[in-house]
């Protein structure tokens, strides 16, 4: 067995690989929320206590628990995404207790101390002036809220300008009692761990974290999709980032595996035929690839280009061609090729304790069965050209949006309208 997992009667779930030749732990902790969970007056929440709770509780200042890690040479840090937020640890096995310890009274016990909110509020608005002058990361933001139109998935993990500096303490803290409760936090871990000695730990050291009961918000998925929408922001740049795309697969598709296989062959490597054909065989770009992502209930396909604003037209017919003409042309040759790309990556990942613990912590907190590697790598190796030809007929011939940033004016958007139609 790849994995044991437990829930407490508080709870809280742990998941463990124990990896015995190894002498490190990475240590997780999975809150089922993330920024398609917040309300509009919560926008940018789940991100923003990510950086609080690192500022103190009312037994450790912020230095402290710096310190704590830094003292036996542990590392940690944390995450949000749109569907939910992690905080990690690695150490060396020795030194989980420790790392746990610091990592519970954050979870518990976080201040979210008024002075901290506001220093806290400045870096992240550093961080969402970063990302505004980002035109490849804008695009795909672009993409997305084309894409996904009002739904809470559109919407920036970072929250908007107005939105942080809007945001106060009190509704800070409140998210953070209301969402990080037992029900939706998985401890998960992997590296030179006793399952049964970690569960006992979670036991003492979080409890039902003083808020038994309660939960986040109920999730619906997407009513309406955009259709053949282009979306164009105008940027000062030297090239033009642009991202075509379609809604894609929920994270428990039946399809997933052969989406991935198509992925991988259409834009994920060298090898694949969008970096083949604009960059090897045409030049028009250094970069072209393409990216699926997978969420609870709906998905996103994206594949991107960036290149110079006089060679837009003929990528976007190209990139266009391609993806049109996929589900007839791909080659048994081309699949085989994208399965044993993704099967040695797959194993490959493996390689250290920090990809294993969040590999079964991303599966846990989402409410997804843990697949094993084994069971990865079957479900990959049974995909065939038909397979892959059918999950390309059911994504590639939905109704595409193009997202463009570039020296281009935003009412030129008719301009590039043949390109979806």
């Amino acid at each position: 067995m790849d994995h044991q997992l437990t829930t407490l009667p508080s709870g809280v779930t742990v998941v463990t690989e124990t990896m015995s030749s190894v002498r490190s732990v990475t240590l997780g902790a999975w809150i089922a929320t993330g920024s398609r969970d917040e309300a509009p007056e919560e926008a940018g929440c789940a991100h923003f206590l990510e950086h609080l709770l690192f500022k103190g509780t009312t037994r450790r200042s912020a230095r402290q628990i710096a310190e704590a890690l830094d003292a036996v040479g542990g590392e940690m840090n944390a995450f949000t995404s749109k569907e939910m937020t992690c905080f990690f640890a690695r150490v060396l096995d020795r030194d989980l207790p420790l790392a746990f310890e610091v990592l519970a009274d954050m979870l518990v016990d976080a201040r979210n101390a008024p002075p901290d909110v506001e220093s806290e509020r400045q870096v992240v608005l550093s961080e969402i002036d970063i990302h505004l002058d980002s035109p490849d990361d804008l695009a795909h933001t672009d993409l997305a809220e084309t894409v996904l139109q009002d739904h809470p998935l559109a919407l920036e993990v970072l929250g908007s300008f107005d939105s942080i500096t809007r945001l106060d303490r009190d509704t800070i803290h409140r998210f953070y009692l209301d969402r990080y409760r037992p029900e939706n936090l998985v401890i998960a871990a992997a590296g030179n761990v006793d399952h049964d000695a970690l569960v006992a730990l979670t036991d003492e050291l979080l409890g039902d974290l003083g808020r038994p009961g309660g939960g986040g918000r109920e999730r619906h998925p997407p009513e309406r999709f955009g259709e053949r929408a282009v979306s164009v922001r105008q940027r000062p740049t030297e090239q033009v980032h642009v991202v075509m795309g379609v809604p894609g697969l929920a994270d428990q598709d039946d399809d997933r595996w052969a989406m991935r296989v198509l992925n991988t062959a259409l834009g994920g490597g060298m090898s694949s035929r969008l970096f083949q054909e604009i960059r090897e065989e045409r030049g028009l770009a250094y970069t072209a690839y393409s990216h699926a992502s997978y969420y609870t209930d709906t998905g996103l396909f994206e594949a991107y280009v960036g290149t110079a604003p006089g060679k837009l037209d003929e990528v976007l017919e190209v990139l266009r061609g391609e993806l049109d003409r996929v589900a007839e042309d791909i080659t048994a040759e081309e699949v085989e090729r994208a399965k044993g790309a993704l099967t040695g990556a797959t194993v490959l990942s493996l390689e250290d304790t920090g990809s294993r613990m969040t590999r079964i912590g991303r599966q846990v907190v989402a409410g997804a069965p843990i697949v094993t590697v084994d069971e990865a790598l079957r479900r990959i190796s049974e995909v065939d050209v038909e397979a892959v030809r059918r999950v390309t007929a059911r994504v590639l011939g939905r109704p595409r949006d193009l997202a463009i940033v570039g020296p281009f004016a935003t009412d030129e958007a008719d301009r590039f309208a043949h390109v979806v139609n």
